[in-house]
């Protein structure tokens, strides 16, 4: 017995009313070992810096090892773009991924559920993120 096919549609007709916010992951690893990777790190940041001020990063950082002491390389950026194709030009111009230190692949994400909780105490200018 087959599985059904579910399409985008069926999706979103069952979401109805839930955010339903098109997004682009891209989750990356290195290829030839961290050198390579920590050699890119601070032109990388730059990069991901500029993606956030220009709006099109949601979000970014790395995975941590399963015991949570350790960095392997690998990471996620989650972006905002028009399209898959404007994604992937997105994750390609990154000097992380143009140098090969890393490589990457993308896929597209629909954001329906979730919270996020935005404090700012105006009188310390402090932003409490939850």
């Amino acid at each position: 017995m087959s599985e059904p096919e579910i399409k985008a549609q069926d999706v979103l007709a069952a979401s109805k009313g839930m955010l339903q916010k098109q997004l682009y992951v891209v989750f990356t690893k290195p290829v030839s070992g961290m050198g390579p990777v920590m050699a890119q790190l601070p032109v990388h940041l730059e990069y991901q810096m500029k993606l956030e001020r220009d709006g099109i990063m949601f979000g970014a950082g790395p995975f941590w090892t399963d015991d949570e002491q350790k960095w392997e390389g690998e990471g996620m950026v989650v972006i905002r773009a028009k399209s898959i194709a404007e994604a992937r030009a997105i994750a390609a111009a990154d000097p992380m991924h143009a140098s090969g230190a890393r490589s990457y692949t993308v896929r597209p994400w629909l954001l329906n559920e979730g919270t996020m909780t935005l404090q700012i105490n105006y009188s310390s200018g402090k932003v409490n993120v939850a």
